[in-house]
């Protein structure tokens, strides 16, 4: 009896209570409702037609919908759209990291660059490839006759001809050699020409070999050692978009195992909630709670539900990330699954000290590797312009030997061989010494015998190759060519331009240098930071728990109220998902830390290379 008025008595000093914090709060807002005094005239009157925009002043104002009350309360089904929840798909970290990699437009996008990059080296070494060049042709011309030695119109000549060259090069010291050979098979009415058709051939060797520019380094041996250098450039960014890649995928992952959890968490404080419910229904049932206390379980049950589809959509926008990431194409069947990670949330935290990860960032980070390649870039540009700079001195040297054979001309004629002139000279002489017998006789001339072409002009094509094996024409021609300009100061601009680059690219690597250090240090304090949340968290996740579960006691010996259970509980479920963050953090932190250090590949063990 002295047990049930005494809680009489806790009742009505709790409504008392209540009750003259509603009367506080009525005459806080009776006070606040009063009208703002009206501002002092001044002197010279205004007008005012502004409008009186103070709340309670507000005139004409449409109510829309003033009557809305929802009155369904059946809950919608818990689902993700487009995606069948009894179609689980496991998923380990290091298989998104894969998929990523394999399936990911960026990195097919690198990998494309890279590939790219090999075919445009591929293109500079095809400079020194030997060449083989070759030309066949019919030809048949007339042209008139200018010459005073025959007395034709027009001569008529037809030709077929054909020749074939090699060329090739020595790319250590800028020599450039060839060979070419000839033939031409000539036809023509000239009564000058005495083989009539007539076959040429010959067989040409050159060498061209820089003394100066050139001998040591060329333009075509600069287009190589840059390519070389860009397929170096993009394979380290084909590896930093990898990294870049991993980092994202860890942390979406970590993210969707946060909101998969925390969901979980969602439902099981609307368990709670529904439990707490029932709970004090036995105790209004008992006559322990008044059934007011009811309404405030049901309210708390409902807002858990909302919490729950929050959730939910959490889970959707971080699973609908990730397969963005790791899903080759839109019509993938991963998207039509429910993916759940299948990896412990309980990382070994990084041990290591900040020089020992800035020495690492220093050896693994692209960004070093790609600034030593601009440098290494400068530097040929700076060795080629040096060598442009030096004077164009080359030796050159040719070897001909040639050959020629064919058919006499039968209306070939020869000034040198015509019978009549000398045969007119002599009658004239023989007169001569008729009208003065007392001189001394004048000799006859001679007459030269009919011109004939020699044996080893005549013959077909082969015998003009006879020739050329037989070396009974050879040319051979050295000497030196040479380009000078006078001031260089294209070269000299260029190499100084090239001398400027080089500082600058030194100056950028001071800055990366400098900005990996920002990027070391404030990862590493990210995971002291989570690690040390996390320890907290966990730390008011468990006094949470002991807080309520000691409130749930006081309410059952009716030393607290539903309130302060419901707040308790509250407490908790907030407690929990703030102690999923922290965790989801300090794996975050993790992936950060991997990425500043430039060490993701290797600590998720990935091999970023090319899909052949």
């Amino acid at each position: 009896m002295n047990l049930l008025v005494g809680f009489i008595m806790k009742k009505q000093l709790f409504f008392g209570f209540i009750i003259f914090l509603l009367l506080g709060f009525n005459a806080a807002k009776a006070q606040d409702a009063m009208p703002s005094p009206a501002p002092l005239p001044t002197s010279t009157p205004m007008v005012d037609d502004t409008q009186n925009v103070q709340p309670e002043n507000l005139q004409d104002v449409p109510r829309i919908a003033s009557q809305f009350q929802s009155d369904d309360k059946t809950l919608p089904d818990l689902g993700l759209v487009g995606v069948d929840m009894m179609q689980q798909q496991p998923l380990s970290l290091k298989e998104a990291i894969t998929l990523a990699l394999e399936n990911n437009k960026d990195i097919e996008v690198s990998r494309q660059n890279v590939r790219i990059a090999e075919f445009d080296l591929r293109a500079a070494n095809g400079f020194y490839d030997p060449k083989f060049t070759g030309q066949t042709f019919y030809e048949r011309a007339t042209v008139p006759n200018v010459s005073v030695f025959s007395n034709v119109n027009k001569i008529n000549t037809s030709s077929i001809g054909g020749n074939a060259g090699f060329q090739g090069y020595i790319k250590k010291y800028g020599t450039i050699f060839s060979a070419t050979t000839n033939n031409q098979q000539l036809s023509s009415s000239n009564p000058l020409s005495v083989l009539s058709p007539q076959y040429n051939s010959s067989l040409v060797f050159s060498v061209t070999q820089p003394l100066f520019r050139g001998r040591g380094f060329d333009q075509p041996r600069r287009t190589i050692e840059i390519a070389k250098r860009n397929l170096s450039l993009t394979d380290t960014q084909f590896r930093q978009k990898s990294i870049d890649i991993i980092t994202d995928v860890q942390r979406v992952y970590w993210d969707l195992t946060y909101t998969l959890r925390n969901l979980q968490v969602q439902r099981d404080s609307v368990k709670d909630a529904k439990d707490q419910l029932a709970h004090n229904q036995r105790l209004v049932e008992e006559g322990q709670l008044a059934p007011i206390d009811i309404i405030a379980a049901e309210t708390q049950v409902a807002n858990f539900e909302q919490n729950v589809y929050t959730a939910l959509e959490e889970v959707n926008r971080a699973e609908n990330t990730l397969k963005n990431l790791i899903a080759e194409n839109q019509t993938a069947p991963i998207w039509n699954a429910s993916i759940v990670p299948t990896d412990s949330v309980d990382l070994d935290v990084p041990n290591t000290t900040l020089p020992e990860a800035l020495d690492l960032a220093l050896q693994n980070r692209p960004e070093i590797e790609i600034n030593n390649v601009q440098k290494d870039i400068n530097e040929i540009d700076r060795r080629f312009y040096k060598e442009q700079a030096k004077p164009q001195v080359d030796l050159i040297a040719s070897y001909t030997t040639s050959g020629i054979a064919g058919t006499a001309n039968p209306n070939a004629i020869s000034i040198f061989s015509n019978n009549s002139t000398a045969n007119t000279i002599n009658q004239i002489i023989l007169r001569v010494n008729a009208n003065n017998p007392t001189l001394p006789p004048i000799n006859l001339i001679n007459v030269p015998p009919p011109q004939t072409v020699s044996g080893n002009l005549t013959g077909n094509n082969f015998s003009s190759f006879t020739d050329i094996f037989a070396n009974r024409y050879p040319t051979f021609r050295a000497g030196v060519q040479f380009n000078l300009p006078l001031g260089n100061q294209v070269a000299k601009a260029q190499l100084g331009k090239a001398l400027v680059q080089g500082e600058q690219i030194n100056t950028q690597r001071e800055q990366i240098a400098q900005n990996i250090q920002v990027d070391v240090r404030n990862a590493l304090q990210s995971v002291r930071t989570a690690e040390a949340r996390l320890r907290t968290a966990a730390i008011s996740r468990e006094n949470s728990q002991k807080q309520y579960e000691s409130e749930q006691r006081k309410l059952d010996a009716g030393q607290s109220n539903i309130y302060m259970v419901l707040d308790r509980q509250t407490a908790l479920t907030t407690a929990k998902s703030t102690e999923l963050r922290a965790q989801t953090e300090l794996n975050k932190a993790i992936a950060d830390l991997q990425k500043a250090t430039g060490n993701s590949l290797k600590a998720n063990n990935v091999e970023a290379r090319l899909r052949k």
